[in-house]
């Protein structure tokens, strides 16, 4: 997605982002053509190649909900993995990150929970806060992002009845 990199070269800031899909790197860079965004194409295992150490100001992420959606079929994409393989590799990939950035700044995550195929929750916003603290930053805030509810009411409804599982409308921004 395009929209952190456009965002942040508007105010003037610089930009670089990894992103996995060629196409939509190559999209990504097209819409930031006249703006200070690099995209590179490549799994965010990789980020120390293309990011200078302790050169971030800020790390902002949203990264896939486990499998919740599926973005690809590239066995490096984090949605492909099953969640034990998938924290893993996204508590790397937190640790790597982390490292990039400068003395006193902050990291930002939005993430939501993720419900296993049996239905119960993963805890994967419990799962990202150990990634950052185990990465040596400290928990500092966070936000509920509530997200406007639209058509949830009549959709909940029908779901609860045949899941008892009630809709959701807000994700975590974790600050680091």
């Amino acid at each position: 997605d395009s929209v952190f990199g456009y965002v942040a070269g508007s105010c003037g800031m610089k930009f670089q982002g990894i992103e996995l899909r060629k196409e939509q790197a190559d999209l990504n860079t097209e819409r930031t053509a006249n703006l200070d965004c690099e995209y590179f194409c490549d799994t965010s295992e990789n980020l120390k190649q293309y990011i200078v150490d302790s050169s971030v100001d800020l790390l902002f992420t949203c990264p896939p909900y486990a499998d919740l959606e599926v973005y690809s079929d590239d066995p490096k994409d984090l949605s492909t993995m099953p969640y034990d393989r998938f924290i893993e590799t996204y508590s790397d990939i937190i640790r790597k990150a982390c490292g990039q950035l400068k003395e006193n700044r902050f990291a930002v995550c939005v993430v939501g929970e993720v419900r296993a195929k049996g239905g119960s929750y993963y805890n994967f916003v419990g799962d990202t806060i150990k990634a950052f603290t185990d990465a040596g930053l400290s928990y500092y805030n966070e936000i509920i992002l509530v997200t406007p509810v639209g058509t949830l009411p009549m959709r909940a409804g029908k779901s609860m009845r045949a899941t008892r599982k009630i809709g959701k409308t807000h994700q975590n921004i974790l600050v680091f």
